[in-house]
């Protein structure tokens, strides 16, 4: 019995190490040593498979991409918003069912009283994408209040709130402003003690002016020649609520033990009361900063995408599984290389996953 062991201990080793090399040769073959990059983490039954990064985190100072590397989340960073709505309401300071005139009474009354936060939390409120109304003569970052101001006046909505989806960034900046108002207290400084510090995420940061962020990943895009240059910030790139958290594949971890723990809120129960079906032929779902899906063995898998002018990012997991699949790329419109990975993770029966994360990324565009 005890040489059965061994051999299976012996060949789960050898299959792992497979792995590891191909995926090495993928991502080599892909991110060079000189220049912008990646990094990559496969967890499957709570054991590290994968963990490694590609690349340069600062092409200027040649500092190399690693665990540690701080990367700019983008979209990522609205579970973060999420989950300090949801802490407010268990702490009874606000209600998923109040509208948007409770906390904005200058908002306009008619949109204002029908839009409620579960609206905004689901990416179901129809309110008008801010990206589209910022002047054409703005030359300063927009910040989530500036967001506020830009539709509070708007009379009209892309369609009635709760009955369409359409991913919104201005909903999660409305969450922003939400969570200053009702918390008495800076989001920033909120976040850090409510859910940094008590995660253990010591080293994550939420990006503001002038705020150092240790062991930061600058930004870089593709320019048409196909040459790798500097594309760190944009206008709308310093909004907090719904894209600002700076984070690492050591630091993301701990983030998902925490959910796996029910550490702050049980985010598994909050989903069934606050989550909106994508359309009629998916069986996805969105709610509090997470696409969902129930799998083939009935078990919620949890994903979302971040995007922005000099960061690709996705995040994968299946907290009742141990599974967890990451990659943070500072290299704008990566999304391709996830194909590839999961092709790979298939290939080696690791991906655990049922999403359709092309799908998925379609919604967030």
């Amino acid at each position: 019995m005890k040489k059965m062991i061994f051999f299976c201990l012996m060949l789960n080793s050898t299959f792992g190490q497979t792995f590891q090399k191909a995926l090495d040769s993928l991502l080599s073959s892909k991110f060079s040593a000189t220049s912008a990059g990646i990094a990559v983490l496969v967890v499957k039954n709570n054991q590290e498979v994968y963990k490694k990064g590609f690349g340069l985190a600062n092409i200027e100072k040649q500092e190399a991409i690693t665990a540690n590397t701080n990367f700019r989340m983008a979209s990522v960073s609205k579970q973060f918003t999420a989950m300090c709505i949801m802490l407010l309401e268990k702490q009874k300071k606000l209600s998923y069912e109040d509208n948007l005139l409770k906390f904005f009474p200058d908002f306009d009354p008619k949109i204002g009283k029908n839009i409620k936060i579960k609206h905004l939390l689901t990416h179901s409120s129809g309110i008008f994408d801010y990206e589209d109304l910022i002047p054409q003569n703005q030359k300063t970052q927009i910040l989530d209040a500036d967001v506020l101001n830009l539709v509070k006046s708007h009379a009209e909505t892309y369609f009635e709130a709760g009955k369409e989806f359409r991913y919104s960034n201005t909903g999660f900046c409305l969450l922003e402003q939400v969570i200053e108002k009702v918390s008495e207290e800076a989001y920033g400084s909120f976040i850090e003690r409510a859910i940094f510090r008590p995660t253990g995420m010591l080293n994550t940061r939420l990006y503001a002016k002038n705020v150092q962020i240790p062991n930061r990943a600058m930004g870089y895009a593709r320019n048409e020649k196909g040459e790798i240059v500097l594309s760190d910030q944009s206008i709308t790139s310093a909004t907090k609520g719904d894209g600002c958290i700076y984070t690492s594949l050591n630091d993301y971890k701990k983030w998902v033990n925490a959910l796996q723990k029910n550490q702050i809120v049980n985010l598994e129960a909050q989903l069934k009361k606050i989550n909106f079906q994508i359309n009629t032929t998916s069986q996805s779902h969105y709610g509090l900063g997470w696409f969902n899906y129930l799998n083939s063995k009935k078990q919620l898998e949890l994903y979302h995408t971040g995007s922005t002018c000099g960061f690709s990012n996705t995040v994968s997991l299946i907290p009742k599984n141990n599974y967890l699949f990451l990659f943070f790329s500072n290299i704008a419109n990566n999304h391709a290389i996830e194909k590839e990975i999961n092709d790979l993770m298939k290939q080696y029966d690791i991906c655990d996953s049922e999403v359709n994360f092309e799908f998925l990324l379609e919604q967030t565009r």
